[in-house]
């Protein structure tokens, strides 16, 4: 069975984007653990990303995780420096689709500043309904990024 939670945290560049993500997983069934800002008030976003990384990572029962910033890109770096954390920054859905399906990823980061040309919700969709494709060359090369992670410290 598949976890039903999703952890979501976000600065003051990605509120609307945050409200938006949240309405479609909640449309799609998923229980919403927001921990990000609310009006906009400032928010550094490795504060935010850490914040939702260690919840994710202490609770255990995500069935994964989004960060958004402005661009996406600050919060995605911030989000990956914590251990366990594979957080993909798709810019369309094929993107989406391969970060779950080749590399396993437990996070997606997006920016609230962007202009996507396919819409978050279809990001979102091609994430969600994607499998990990676990033979053994995506294995192998998910093995590695984390080995990367250990072995760096």
């Amino acid at each position: 069975m598949m976890k039903n939670n999703v952890v979501i945290a976000n600065d003051h560049g990605a509120v609307e984007i945050k409200n938006t993500i949240i309405r479609h997983l909640v449309s799609r069934g998923f229980e919403v653990t927001d921990l990000g800002v609310a009006d906009g008030e400032s928010a550094d976003y490795p504060d935010q990303a850490l914040q939702a990384c260690t919840e994710f990572n202490a609770a255990g029962d995500y069935a994964f995780g989004i960060v958004c910033c402005g661009t996406g890109i600050g919060i995605s770096m911030a989000a990956n420096k914590v251990d366990g954390i594979r957080c993909a920054l798709p810019q369309n859905i094929f993107a989406a689709r391969m970060a779950k399906e080749h590399n396993n990823a437990n996070f997606l980061a997006f920016g609230g500043r962007i202009a996507y040309q396919d819409p978050v919700e279809g990001m979102l969709d091609a994430f969600i309904d994607a499998d990990f494709e676990a033979d053994s060359r995506h294995d192998r090369r998910v093995s590695k990024i984390m080995a990367i992670e250990k072995n760096s410290k």
